[in-house]
């Protein structure tokens, strides 16, 4: 068994009921093959660096749990062919490792120029 974490972006227009099916039958799957669910972080719904299918945002959920490698295959398989999955990511979880939603970023504004109006 293995600690694992899958980060989760589902499509912001998807009903929140059907991505706690989703999330639902990912813990189902880790139990059924004798793993253990470790936790769910919902980060909330945040904006994209650049659009994917014309969207601008997308909702992320923070999985993690112990399991065999086989299990996180499938896992991956079944969230490849998901309605409503816009991206996910499944990785070996770090002992120590930060599970909390990073802070947004703020905007970052052009320098000013300056008062002579040299510009360098």
């Amino acid at each position: 068994m293995n600690d694992y974490e899958v980060l989760l972006m589902f499509d912001p227009e998807l009903p929140e009921e059907r991505g706690d099916e989703v999330i639902a039958r990912v813990r189902s799957r880790v139990e059924g093959d004798g793993g253990t669910w470790d936790g769910h972080e919902p980060w909330g719904r945040r904006k994209l660096a650049y659009e994917i299918a014309h969207k601008g945002e997308g909702v992320y959920h923070l999985l993690l749990f112990k399991a065999a490698p086989d299990t996180l295959a499938e896992i991956s398989r079944v969230l490849k062919i998901t309605d409503g999955v816009m991206r996910h990511l499944a990785v070996r979880r770090v002992k120590g490792g930060q599970t909390k939603a990073p802070a947004p970023v703020a905007a970052v504004s052009p320098p000013a120029d300056d008062a002579g109006g040299t510009g360098e």
